[in-house]
């Protein structure tokens, strides 16, 4: 039985599939940048709300122990999760749910006030074992592949640079995904994303406001209370924060770093 998932993948994959269930239209052309595109349609998708337009990208990895286990996962109808494309570490892309169809990639998320996240977003899942199996860094192929897919979404979907995510931005109680060690600075420097111009913390930063920090953190788009107190959800959207903005410096509590970064990233967020 082991051999038998690969085999079908493989059929797949050779057979260059590209209908993609409930699509009028045919997929958009990607052209020579993306040879190693394949198709490998889900059926884990449903219809975006009319009116709806496409203005975040949610970058994921898959938590699982390799690419085989995470494309039949996303292909189970019971699993009722996908994501719209799927990086493998050597940069192949599998395109599995069409951009104009909604893909369950965000489950239970909330940015900037919006709680429906899958019906605006585009996700992306990188192939990474994640903390679960082996967390590692993601390679120069796969980096390579999400700048160049990535630029190609956002010349076709107005998604402001606030809006380049991390599953765990959106949903910081119930995801890590994609980590520290996730070169967002790179994204940003490729035009993708949002990234803080240099930031030296002030002396006042020594013992940062609480409450200023919930504050900014919330008009920057985060799902967090500004009630003053350091509580457990606090804590865990600073960490969500750290891994995304401040990665040297993961540990859950507003400190002076921390602080001097927040408040770079909320300047440039005003000025996008």
């Amino acid at each position: 039985m082991k051999h038998v998932l690969p085999l079908a993948l493989a059929v797949v994959l050779v057979s260059g599939c590209t209908l993609f269930p409930g699509v009028s239209a045919p997929p958009p052309e990607y052209g020579i940048r993306f040879k190693a595109m394949r198709d490998m349609p889900s059926p884990n998708f449903e219809p975006r709300p009319w009116g709806v337009a496409i203005d975040m990208l949610i970058i994921h990895y898959t938590g699982m122990e390799n690419a085989v286990s995470a494309l039949a996962h996303m292909r189970d109808p019971k699993a009722r999760v996908s994501a719209h494309f799927v990086i493998d570490e050597d940069g192949t892309i599998y395109r599995m749910v069409a951009e104009n169809k909604r893909a369950w990639h965000a489950g239970t998320a909330s940015w900037g006030g919006e709680t429906n996240i899958n019906d605006r977003s585009i996700g992306i899942e990188l192939v990474n074992p994640g903390t679960e199996f082996g967390y590692r860094h993601f390679p120069e192929p796969q980096m390579l592949t999400l700048e160049r897919l990535a630029g190609d979404l956002l010349e076709r979907h107005a998604i402001p640079a606030r809006n380049v995510l991390g599953h765990s931005d959106v949903a910081p109680a119930r995801k890590q995904d994609p980590g520290e060690l996730f070169d967002w600075a790179r994204l940003a420097a490729a035009g993708i994303g949002l990234w803080p111009a240099t930031h030296q913390p002030k002396k006042t930063d020594n013992s940062p406001d609480i409450l200023e920090a919930q504050k900014l953190l919330k008009s920057f788009g985060y799902d967090i209370s500004a009630n003053g107190e350091e509580d457990e959800h606090t804590r865990l959207v600073i960490t969500a924060f750290q891994s995304h903005f401040h990665p040297s410096g993961v540990r859950g509590k507003m400190d002076a770093g921390t602080f001097a970064v927040l408040r770079a990233v909320a300047a440039a967020a005003q000025e996008s």
